[in-house]
Order: C-alpha cells, then sequence, then structure tokens
C-alpha cells in the first residue's frame, strides 16, 4: 500500500533539494505514520508531501537499510525491534548512524468474527495449531480439537500476514515460542545453542500446507476474510481489531482479551512495542525531517490524534525519552539491539 499525502501520485525527484520525506516498512505503523503526514501537509511550509508505504517490517527496514542518499527511505516504521543482523546491513551500506524512537505500543490481536465460535487460547494452544514442526514432526494437526479435546472440531484457519511482517514476527516471538517452551521441555536448552537451526525449527517455523493463510501486507484484506468465513481466525495489529469492533471481536489468549488497557499494562501477552527508524544524516539533507519527527511527538500522548486513530500511548517515561531522542537526534546504540 502506498500514499501520498495529500496527493495520489508524485513526480520523480531531480534533485535532494525538492525531494520529499519517505517511510517505507510495517502495515501496522503505516496508518499512525499516514496521519502525521497528512497534518504535516496541513500545517502549511514548502516540504513536498511525505510518501508512506505499507510493505512490511522486514521489507521496509531492507529497502532503508539499502543506502543513504536521496534514492533511499529516510524512515522505516517498525512494528517490532530492528535486528543486530539488520543493522549489520546497514553500517555494510554506509546509512550512518540510525535514530529509533518508540512511538506507542500495540498488541498482535487474534480476532474472529463476532458471528464466530468464541475461541479461547492459550500460548500453547496457537503454537501446537500453527507450528510447522510441534515436537518434531510435521503438524498433523487440521482442527482446534486436534491440538486441545476443549476446543472445538472446526478446522484450523489462521489468515496473517507474510514472513516480511513485523506482526508475524511479533506472533512467533510473544506467542509461539512461549508456546514451544510449554510444549517441548527442550527448547529451552535448544534455545541456547549456538546453532540456531533446530530451535527455529521446533519453535519460530509457521505451517505451510494450509491451515496458516498469508493475506499479504493489506490488513484490510484479513477483516474481509473474516467476514467471509466466521470460523477463521485473524492476526493482525489491535488498531485494525479496534476500528472493526461492530463486525470482530478479539480472541483471549491466556484469558486475557486484547483490550487498550490489557496492551497498555502489558497484561496481554501479544503487547509489542511501534518503532520508527531514521537516518540521522537525512536530518539536515531532507526538508522538513526534523520538522515532522518533532509533529510526531505532539501527537502520541494519550489524548493524541495517533491514540484516537488505534495507537496506544506508551508510558509515560517511555515517551519523554522519545521526545529526547527526537529533539536531541540521539543515535541507537547498536549494542542494544539482539
Amino acid at each position: 500500500m502506498l500514499i501520498a499525502v495529500p496527493a495520489l501520485a508524485l513526480a520523480a525527484c531531480n534533485s535532494n533539494s525538492t525531494r520529499e520525506i519517505r517511510a517505507v516498512g510495517s502495515s501496522t505503523v503505516f496508518p499512525f505514520t499516514a496521519l502525521v503526514a497528512e497534518a504535516f501537509v496541513n500545517q502549511g511550509g514548502t516540504s513536498r508531501p511525505p510518501v508512506v508505504e505499507s510493505i512490511g517490517t522486514g521489507a521496509g527496514i531492507a529497502r532503508f537499510c539499502g543506502g543513504a542518499g536521496w534514492e533511499y527511505p529516510d524512515i522505516a516504521n517498525a512494528s517490532r525491534r530492528m535486528k543486530k543482523s539488520e543493522y549489520a546491513l546497514c553500517e555494510k551500506n554506509g546509512v550512518g548512524e540510525i535514530i529509533e524512537v518508540q512511538i506507542g505500543v500495540d498488541g498482535v490481536a487474534l480476532a474472529e468474527s463476532n458471528n464466530g465460535p468464541k475461541l479461547q487460547l492459550s500460548k500453547k494452544d496457537v503454537y501446537l495449531a500453527l507450528a510447522a514442526s510441534p515436537g518434531g514432526k510435521p503438524n498433523a494437526a487440521r482442527t482446534w480439537q486436534d491440538v486441545n479435546p476443549a476446543l472445538p472440531a472446526i478446522p484450523i484457519q489462521v489468515m496473517g500476514p507474510p514472513s516480511t511482517s513485523g506482526t508475524r514476527d511479533a506472533l512467533v516471538e510473544l506467542i509461539m515460542e512461549p508456546g514451544c517452551a510449554e510444549a517441548n521441555p527442550e527448547a529451552k536448552e535448544l534455545k541456547k545453542s549456538k546453532d540456531t537451526g533446530p530451535y527455529d525449527k521446533l519453535c519460530k517455523r509457521i505451517r505451510d500446507d494450509g491451515a496458516y493463510i498469508d493475506k499479504g501486507e493489506n490488513d484490510n484484506l484479513i477483516v474481509q476474510g473474516l467476514a467471509q468465513n466466521p470460523n477463521a481466525v485473524g492476526v493482525f495489529g489491535y488498531s485494525y481489531l479496534e476500528e472493526n469492533a461492530a463486525r470482530l471481536h478479539g480472541v483471549p489468549i491466556e484469558g486475557v482479551t486484547p483490550s487498550y488497557e490489557a496492551i497498555a499494562s502489558r497484561t496481554y501477552p501479544g503487547a509489542r512495542p511501534l518503532f520508527l527508524y531514521v537516518k540521522k544524516r537525512h536530518l539536515r539533507a531532507v526538508p522538513g525531517l526534523s520538522d515532522f519527527l518533532k509533529l510526531y511527538a505532539t501527537m502520541w500522548d494519550p489524548q493524541g490524534k495517533l491514540v484516537k486513530r488505534g495507537l496506544i500511548a506508551a508510558p509515560e517515561d517511555v515517551r519523554a525519552h522519545s521526545r529526547d531522542i527526537v529533539a536531541g537526534g540521539i543515535a541507537l546504540d547498536p549494542a542494544q539491539l539482539h
């Protein structure tokens, strides 16, 4: 999904002096950055309308890390933290210092139609339903009852984002991996090994036999799919669940339903931070980029416009730290990454 705010299309840039701000990445962060872009345009000034593109966290960071200069994005929207390997790619391609800004919190929500079966799942249930090799063997579960006798005998059909998505990464990290540890006593030791292959195969790989349905980076397609198939489950950021509350409801995980309060307090198992990554050297080179970030920082408070759009405000100390990073252009310490 690509949006130029407010224009529908932009002519190619001929020089850095006239280049618009460019942001790529997460479909979850997309609506928030697009709203800031709209507000930025409405402020007036001489800067060209920002372009915001939804291609997934992984793909967005890869493009962001392709290099520095006018042909590369200024901002990567991310629904998970940058990986050490991704930072290394940025470093290899001469990107220079990177600014990391946490803009808020979100939840990886499992949802179903309001006409659905009202599933209540554990992390172990989700792992046993979606893992490619639970217990080290190909997944043979076809119904939820195969996973847990207390669940209904309806087919496992989970619609979610592709492997490039930070939402899918967060589903694996926050829900499937803990479920794997509960189901497989050996998982803890495997995770410590320098050879990550066996652990990844056991705990992180999602099945590809049709039970998990890749719906691409447009989360609205998942919403539409749930309307057409009431027995299916969808996976997306909480803001899409909130936006479609008249049609959908959240599936409780470990007895906790995804809600603003549960995610903000981190009692919901799928709670996760949301980030922007910004090239520090672009702050001076790209007109308006610094002002764009400062505007972003005025919109993420609990009563701000981003929260009204579906963002969950981060705790005050996190918001204050993020404001300091924006104001001072403080670069990320890569030693913090994993």
